[in-house]
């Protein structure tokens, strides 16, 4: 949700919906969107289902914008088995080229055999690690200053990098450090709404009440 360098935007950060709910900019622009601000995007996840899925959508959102990925989403969810880790890392060719004629999902074949390569690479990271989550986490940066305006919003951390490099490592496809903080961003790794949003506290207090792997 970041912008390029040196790019002046003079677009509110904040906005008032028409039910009255102060959000972050980009969420109050469609109901789809308002919808995955309140109640999904920052919210802490622990679940290796969950965070592959998010890894996996963000993957296939690159070059298109969110909006599309979201009202395709069952339609992934349907195709790659819920993101069920073990029963992905078992789809094959057969199915790579019915994948490639379901007009539900985003029918790009480099991102179809990457969910597959990803699925085999997560449970290389859940036998190393005990689990996606823990590894996720585990890159929580220590201090993460609350964005104010657009300027503050980042593309890529140290920390996304690193983690970039970490998967890349395992063998994940599609996840360049944009990418990584992009998935740490929905599954609330950091919090990125910005000061004033409605839905940041409840994102400050959910992390607080968290149990991390």
């Amino acid at each position: 949700m970041g912008q390029d360098a040196g790019v002046t935007d003079t677009r509110p950060t904040l906005v008032r919906g028409d039910d009255g709910v102060r959000r972050c900019w980009w969420g109050a622009s469609t109901p789809d969107y308002a919808a995955y601000h309140d109640d999904e995007w920052g919210r802490p996840v622990v679940d290796d289902t969950r965070i592959f899925e998010k890894l996996c959508l963000e993957g296939f959102q690159s070059g298109l914008s969110w909006l599309t990925i979201l009202r395709k989403r069952e339609g992934f969810r349907a195709a790659f088995a819920g993101f069920d880790i073990p029963k992905v890392a078992r789809l094959g060719d057969r199915d790579v080229e019915r994948l490639l004629a379901d007009a539900s999902i985003v029918r790009h074949r480099g991102k179809i055999e990457a969910t597959i390569a990803n699925a085999r690479a997560a449970a290389a990271v859940q036998r190393d690690h005990g689990s996606l989550a823990a590894l996720f986490w585990s890159f929580e940066p220590r201090r993460h200053p609350a964005p104010r305006s657009m300027a503050d919003m980042a593309s890529t951390t140290a920390e996304s990098t690193a983690l970039s490099k970490t998967l890349k490592g395992y063998g994940f496809r599609f996840v360049g450090p944009t990418t990584v903080y992009a998935a740490m961003q929905a599954m609330g790794v950091v919090n990125d709404h910005v000061v004033g949003c409605a839905a940041r506290g409840p994102c400050t207090q959910a992390r607080t009440a968290l149990t991390l792997p």
